[in-house]
């Protein structure tokens, strides 16, 4: 089944009836702006399997006839229907081009069709059976796939590639927490660098690298030596390189997702699971030599990082993970971490001391079974910055102090929290002053906070001045330095930090409509105020 669907002009219609009235009317008017209606339903899919388009309306309201047009696309697209087609099912193009069978052509001739490759893959070019000729009937059916572009399909002649959100031509992409048009808010980065340092050549046993928990998304697992890189699920099955016998590259189904196990000619190889796992995942190597490290790298939901990696990554002073701007998982990156080696697991099938070729896929001698040991739980071990404690500065002045309406309204759509806290602690490190606090009540987040934070203050001069015990209204923002190796939260000198009163409560309760959660929007009236 198949339906065209159909490309009107863009649709403006005025609230305000004719253009001819009062210059007070018209006054009135520019106090409104033109706005789009809501959106149509969506019209039927164009196929019933494989893939079809179906197309949704909106139509401008003009409240202000010196506005013009609203500005956006009166229509929309989006990918639907698509299930496979059933098995000898006919090809959607090929389709197309047999209903012009046996139809008279120029000239009076009748052929037979079959699709072409032509020059544009939202055309449809069918050859002539028996003829060495073609021929272009105009644009394919909506919903027709367009090879040149993946899961595009072509809508008004034009190739459109869908979203994470299924809207063709949206843009939108699934961040690193698989969440479509997502900032990496939701989950965590965690990267570390294995090495063993006692292996032995030639041993041929299986060393666990690393578990990772289910719920992980874009896993990437990297070697560069003469050791081979093996997989385990949940219940201790191998799925690549497992027995002694070397896989080859190519994908694997696993933990409910599919893997991409890489390998080249010399010693790199590699496995990607896009994830989320379904299971735990243990990270083994098959050690032939010394190796020169296995970097693995994975993303966690907020709720299982802190079961599995510990509290907050805010409260260490430097630590292996932390959040980040929204890129491409392949290119993000973070502190990494030294492990010592784990307890190697002897593989009750056993291997001589043979070291095998690189490439054959064929399974290593045997030698006496030995009782494999259990893999153990990965350990994360991070370093602290210990410094004296320093005596108060003594070229401290007086204090800048953040107050009144403008600067709370800037700063709450400026800064990366605002909350409500408990001071429970103070200790000066450095040239530093490190406040613990209880988190009392959020007004804006922009990313996770624990109950219990750490608040560095770049300076032991006691501003802003916090009491211990006392209960304050704080502006922060978070900061992660040059090299990625800390990641705090940061209470400047100017920031907002007032002590917390029901009044300024009730001050700040309006200001939560004037910001999102997912990032600073300026309010009307402090726009230009900054960058």
């Amino acid at each position: 089944m198949f339906t065209q669907l159909s490309h009107g002009s863009t649709s403006w219609v005025s609230a305000w009836g004719p253009s001819e009235g009062s210059p007070a009317r018209a006054r009135r008017q520019l106090h409104y702006r033109n706005e789009w209606a809501l959106w149509s339903g969506w019209s039927v899919c164009s196929r019933s399997c494989g893939g079809g388009a179906s197309v949704r309306t909106r139509t401008c309201i003009t409240r202000n006839l010196a506005g013009g047009p609203c500005s956006g696309d009166p229509r929309q697209y989006k990918i639907c229907n698509t299930k496979e087609c059933a098995l000898g099912s006919e090809d959607f193009r090929e389709m197309q081009c047999s209903a012009y069978n046996d139809r008279p052509l120029v000239g009076g001739n009748y052929y037979r069709w079959t699709p072409f490759p032509g020059s544009n893959p939202c055309e449809l070019s069918c050859l002539a059976l028996g003829h060495k000729f073609y021929y272009n009937f105009g644009r394919v059916l909506d919903g027709t796939a367009c090879g040149t572009e993946p899961r595009g399909v072509c809508v008004n002649g034009k190739c459109l590639t869908p979203g994470c959100d299924l809207i063709l031509d949206s843009q939108k992409k699934e961040d690193a927490c698989m969440v479509c048009g997502g900032q990496n808010t939701t989950c965590l980065h965690h990267r570390s660098v294995y090495q063993n340092s006692q292996g032995a050549e030639g041993m041929f046993e299986y060393n666990e690298v690393a578990m990772i928990p289910a719920g992980a998304t874009h896993i990437r697992v990297t070697d560069n030596s003469r050791n081979y890189l093996a997989l385990q699920n949940g219940r201790s099955q191998f799925v690549i390189n497992g027995n002694l016998k070397i896989s080859v590259p190519g994908e694997y189904s696993i933990a409910g997702t599919k893997l991409l196990y890489k390998r080249s000619a010399d010693t790199w190889e590699s496995f990607e699971v896009t994830g989320p796992t379904k299971e735990d995942l243990h990270v083994m190597v098959l050690a032939t030599d010394r190796n020169s490290g296995i970097e693995y790298e994975y993303w966690l939901p907020l709720e299982r990082y802190s079961l599995y990696h510990g509290k907050s990554p805010l409260r260490h002073n430097q630590h292996s993970s932390g959040y980040l701007p929204w890129d491409p998982p392949t290119t993000t990156t973070t502190t990494t971490t030294t492990r010592p080696p784990t307890v190697s697991t002897q593989p009750y099938w056993g291997g001589w001391p043979v070291k095998p070729p690189r490439n054959p896929a064929y399974p290593l001698p045997h030698k006496p079974q030995r009782p494999p040991i259990l893999p153990r739980l990965e350990r994360d071990e991070t370093r602290g910055n210990r410094l004296p404690q320093p005596p108060r500065g003594g070229h401290c002045g007086k204090c800048r102090r953040a107050r009144g309406r403008g600067e709370r309204q800037r700063q709450y759509c400026k800064k990366d929290f605002v909350f409500r806290a408990k001071v429970m602690g103070k200790l000066y490190r450095g040239e530093e002053t490190r406040y613990d606090v209880q988190i009392i009540h959020t007004y804006r987040n922009r990313f996770r906070l624990e109950h219990r934070e750490f608040l560095w203050v770049p300076n032991v001069c006691d501003c802003p001045p916090l009491e211990e015990g006392r209960q304050y209204v704080l502006m922060v923002r978070r900061h992660i330095n040059y090299e990625q190796t800390l990641n705090r939260i940061l209470l400047e000198e100017d920031s907002y930090a007032v002590p917390y009163k029901p009044r300024e409560d009730a001050l700040l309760r309006p200001l939560e409509d004037l910001c999102s959660n997912r990032g600073p929007r300026q309010p009307a009236e402090l726009r230009g105020s900054y960058s």
